[in-house]
């Protein structure tokens, strides 16, 4: 069978996505200027939404769930008096509404959005149904009974209120979030309609905007050594778990799928952590009895 061209890197690349793209296709760009074997990202972005891109490389894909799971914050304005059939500027405008609700009002309201909370996705969303893409049904002209799902809010703020029409708000969320289905929400229980206007994600986990490259700057870079200097070591995106380190001997067992001796630390029987060996990721397991039995295996090259 033959292998995937590219070069064998692990790491991340945090890109501070444009608007007007998809998340797969700055994964392919990514993938391409690196020339790397392997790559995805945490978390879909929506085309016309900017900020954190988390890109995966190599041995990093391994840890992606971990970094879908963690928190993430976005800032987004909010289009008051319109309802889109997208929940977005892109959607046919479906209501409008010339009520405005004043700022003690909208800040009332978004208290019961935090918390554990129900949410049901937008029309134009990846979610299956009978399993097909929402978005495509939608396309054509369908309109679905999308189940609600469970989000955790851990805030939601509001940032300013530029204008009547306009409010820019701060949300802090977990897994499965839908910016857009916020605003919808929010428009309904203020009896104005609303939509998303501009969607950027601050940051994501361990990762930061103001820490991303641009894509131009990708492109720019492509091909060169530079490039490689921005990428962050897999590691980083272990940040949420304990790290123990192990021994010579019990990070080869682990390295081979085998539990692995693990110096003890701030870690409880049956909790996930991960082993190092040498500042270098050797796995992801459970820990028992001063083993790690483990779930992931990282293939790296030790440190130097």
């Amino acid at each position: 069978m033959a292998r995937k061209k590219g070069r064998d890197i692990s790491g991340w690349l945090i890109v501070d996505k444009p608007a007007g793209i998809t998340s797969t296709s700055v994964v392919s760009k990514v993938r391409w200027a690196l020339d790397a074997r392997k790559a995805g990202h945490a978390g879909t972005l929506d085309p016309d939404a900017t900020g954190v891109l988390a890109i995966a490389l190599g041995e990093a894909t391994k840890t992606v769930p971990y970094i879908t799971d963690a928190l993430k914050a976005y800032r987004f304005v909010v289009r008051l008096g319109q309802r889109t059939n997208t929940d977005d500027a892109e959607g046919e405008v479906l209501a409008q509404s010339d009520l405005r609700p004043a700022d003690d009002e909208i800040k009332e309201r978004l208290h019961g959005f935090v918390g554990e909370i129900s949410q049901v996705p937008p029309q134009f969303s990846a979610v299956k149904i009978d399993g097909e893409r929402a978005y495509k049904r939608a396309r054509d002209g369908e309109t679905m009974e999308i189940a609600a799902r469970p989000l955790w809010v851990e805030e939601l703020t509001m940032i300013s209120r530029p204008d009547a029409d306009h409010v820019e708000l701060e949300m802090v969320c977990g897994k499965g979030g839908y910016v857009r289905s916020i605003a919808r929400d929010l428009g309904e229980l203020l009896g104005c309609h609303g939509h998303v206007l501009q969607l950027r994600r601050t940051w994501s986990g361990p990762f930061d905007a103001g820490d991303g490259i641009s894509l131009e700057d990708v492109a720019a870079q492509a091909k060169t050594p530079e490039l490689d200097t921005h990428l962050k070591p897999l590691e980083v995106g272990l940040a949420d778990l304990p790290e123990l380190k192990c021994t010579a001997e019990g990070a080869a067992r682990l390295r081979n799928g085998n539990p692995g001796m693990v110096i003890p630390g701030d870690v409880d029987y049956g909790e996930e952590a991960w082993a190092s060996y040498q500042g270098r990721a050797v796995a992801v397991g459970t820990y028992k009895a001063g083993e790690l039995h483990p779930n992931r295996v990282f293939v790296l090259p030790a440190a130097p």
